[in-house]
């Protein structure tokens, strides 16, 4: 039976001495590159694997980090943790990835059987979690990033933008292009403070607009194709119907074309449609989607250096919140020149 690969080995043949060897392994980003790439093909060579529960009950660390999202259906997440992963592989740490799909108990089960293993940080999504979550990380000491979110009692952990101002913004732009029937499709609110967020930023800006968000228009849904289907296919059961439908991602809005357009509703003409995160899809669909661009890799790649900070010990920036712009395209119709304007005042008088 072959000698299974040593560390002495590896840095015999890479010419290096022992130690130059052991951190191109564990902390690449402080070794020159021409060793780290010695090393790494002397690794590749011998097909060394590090011995990972000797490293970990050596130094106490794992060099792991968990990482756990809500869905990987979303490709913003997918995105994000590309992101996340490739940053983490440059500082020196691999990442364990798991989804609850939105189920809170099934967070806490994830989380248990991940930390139980051995890792030295969590990500999280959202601040929204259960206590058994929050406990878990007490009981391990782990640090703990919350990415995708914005809070200022937890100034050290949160890496994320407001989905507040975003929705605001968004509920403005379309006010401005003369809609006063908004509905709005923006999740399900119930564990999911981003939703609730979203919910309170559009009251906001129609509200600052002398409009209201009317309740029976607010339809909660799940953040799947499907989910946008559904919104529409609610909506447009009566006669009492919006003229546009703002939805809390591309996902719901390209599932609520695809509805428009099986039911004959013409996409902007009848209703027009918007989104949030600018994936890829919302540029091909037809008509293209008006949308809000998130800066998604970003995330990914802050997460990941302030997780390992926080493990390391190392000082913190202040946590601001990371900018959104609106990506304006054709599936939200201005029709404030639609009609003349006493024409629209009495009709905004009725709503």
């Amino acid at each position: 039976m072959m000698s299974r690969a040593t560390l002495a080995d590896v840095a015999r043949l890479a010419g290096v001495s022992l130690g130059s060897a052991s951190r191109s392994l564990s902390v690449p980003r402080e070794v020159r590159p021409e060793t780290l790439e010695r090393v790494q093909r002397a690794v590749a060579q011998l097909g060394y694997v590090r011995n990972g529960a000797a490293q970990a009950l050596a130094s106490r660390r794992t060099k792991t980090i968990a990482a756990i999202y809500p869905t990987l259906d979303n490709p913003i997440f997918a995105v994000s943790i590309q992101s996340l992963q490739q940053t983490l592989w440059g500082l020196g740490y691999q990442v364990l990835v798991a989804s609850h799909d939105y189920e809170p108990a099934r967070e806490v089960d994830l989380l248990r059987a991940i930390v139980e293993r051995g890792v030295d940080g969590i990500v999280l999504v959202g601040t929204d979690h259960a206590d058994g979550v929050y406990d878990l990380q007490r009981q391990y000491g782990l640090p703990y990033v919350l990415s995708w979110a914005v809070d200022e009692t937890r100034p050290g952990q949160c890496v994320g933008f407001s989905y507040l101002d975003a929705a605001q913004r968004m509920a403005g732009l379309v006010v401005e292009r003369g809609h006063r029937r908004i509905a709005l499709c923006p999740g399900i609110a119930d564990g999911n403070e981003r939703v609730r967020a979203r919910i309170e930023g559009t009251r906001a800006a129609l509200k600052a607009h002398g409009l209201v968000l009317r309740e029976d228009w607010i339809v909660e849904r799940p953040f799947t194709f499907e989910g946008g289907r559904s919104a529409v296919a609610q909506l447009f059961g009566t006669t009492d119907r919006p003229t546009v439908l703002i939805c809390g991602t591309d996902i719901q809005a390209v599932g609520a074309i695809g509805e428009c357009r099986d039911r004959g509703i013409r996409v902007p003409d009848e209703l027009s449609i918007t989104g949030s995160d600018d994936i890829e899809l919302a540029s091909l669909v037809e008509p293209r989607l008006t949308t809000v661009h998130v800066p998604t890799s970003e995330i990914g790649r802050l997460s990941a250096q302030r997780i390992v900070s926080l493990i390391e010990g190392r000082a913190l920036g202040e946590t601001l919140a990371l900018p959104t712009t609106l990506t304006m395209r054709e599936s939200l119709k201005d029709i404030s020149r639609a009609e003349p304007n006493s024409l629209r005042t009495s009709k905004e008088k009725q709503t």
